[in-house]
């Protein structure tokens, strides 16, 4: 009967997470405004009767079922509440949810709304069990979009000793054991002002070139088996304010994605070495994440039939400093583009997976 029990509530967990999911969905929720889908969710939660915890957009709150006969382990399930902003060329209003035979379309249904839903039951349901042998934390966060100050790195220091953390992206269900981080590098050319027509001066922009040129070819040592080389592109340039005017200044940014095998601060101090413009680091926070492939984790992923791979796209996940996945609904090459979507299948089958991946699992 228990189980009985058990089945009937995980069928209506599953009805319920697509009404959440729509209303998610029609509830803008841009990075910095998330403000009102962040309430729908904390509802839903308090309704289910949780209690709650919220900072700035952030909200979390924690299972009660878990033995306190053992060493305590926590596990943190994370995923994020906020949008980018809506492209030009969407069919239909990217704010108001359609569903269209197994789709639901909208802005945020892929990433991360599919993962948000899918995550919330889960652990509704685990969270309804006799007893789990770890300490479940659930949060919903701000501003990963724009790896702001006011997301998921606010909140940390309120959720105590986490050991493992399991970020919702979509990733088709499949385990990211690494990811590559970001490093952005704002570059500075410096010559002298001069009058073009007299031909004297310093010009920056002949500076900037000729580093630009260099990094053109320039290329990393260390190869990732997971993640392969760090990458490097210069992303923007800017320079000149007048025809006649010899530039003094000439600024261009470098987008660097960084594999396991580099540090933030280490990767600073070689270009530092590389070009004669001066390099400012915009954060030292996004570094790559990796995972050892015989964490329990893992382990128990490859048992149940899931495939790991190492992830190219940023997440949260570059700003916890201890071991964590990346495992989320849809699928990453939807996430920013028009007429995003969510298959509803994919949602039944993301629960059935946190769960299966959870239920049975010690570490």
């Amino acid at each position: 009967m228990y189980v009985k029990n058990l089945n009937t509530n995980l069928i209506k967990l599953k009805k319920e997470a697509i009404k959440l999911l729509i209303s998610i969905i029609d509830t803008p929720s841009i990075s910095k405004e998330e403000y009102r889908v962040s309430v729908i969710i904390e509802n839903y939660l308090r309704n289910h009767g949780f209690i709650v915890n919220r900072k700035l957009n952030n909200i979390w709150t924690e299972n009660i079922n878990f033995s306190r006969n053992r060493i305590l382990r926590t596990i943190l399930l994370n995923s994020h509440h906020d949008t980018v902003k809506p492209g030009k060329n969407w069919k239909n209003n990217p704010f108001k949810s359609k569903i269209k035979g197994d789709k639901i379309i909208g802005l945020g249904s892929n990433d991360a709304g599919g993962s948000i839903v899918s995550m919330i039951t889960a652990f509704i349901y685990l969270s309804k069990l006799s007893e789990l042998p770890y300490k479940l934390i659930l949060s919903i966060t701000a501003e990963e979009e724009i790896s702001g100050h006011s997301g998921i790195i606010s909140i940390l220091p309120e959720l105590g000793k986490l050991d493992l953390g399991i970020v919702g992206e979509p990733t088709k269900m499949q385990v990211a054991i690494a990811e590559k981080g970001l490093l952005i590098l704002d570059c500075i050319a410096e010559g002298k002002t001069g009058h073009s027509a007299r031909n004297n001066g310093i010009n920056a922009i002949y500076i900037a070139t000729k580093d630009i040129e260099f990094l053109k070819n320039f290329s990393f040592d260390k190869t990732s088996k997971l993640l392969g080389k760090t990458t490097l592109n210069v992303t923007q340039i800017y320079g000149g304010f007048q025809h006649n005017v010899i530039p003094d200044i000439c600024t261009f940014v470098i987008d660097i994605r960084t594999n396991e095998l580099y540090n933030n601060k280490e990767l600073i101090n070689i270009m530092k070495k590389k070009i004669y413009s001066k390099i400012h680091p915009r954060s030292f926070n996004l570094n790559s994440s990796f995972i050892d492939p015989n964490h329990p984790i893992v382990l128990k992923a490859e048992s149940i039939g899931i495939k790991t791979y190492g992830s190219p796209t940023l997440s949260d996940q570059s700003l916890m400093p201890f071991s964590t996945i990346k495992m989320g609904v849809g699928d990453s090459s939807r996430s920013h583009t028009s007429n995003e979507y969510i298959l509803l299948k994919e949602i039944m089958d993301g629960i059935d997976i946190y769960i299966s991946l959870l239920k049975d699992f010690y570490f």
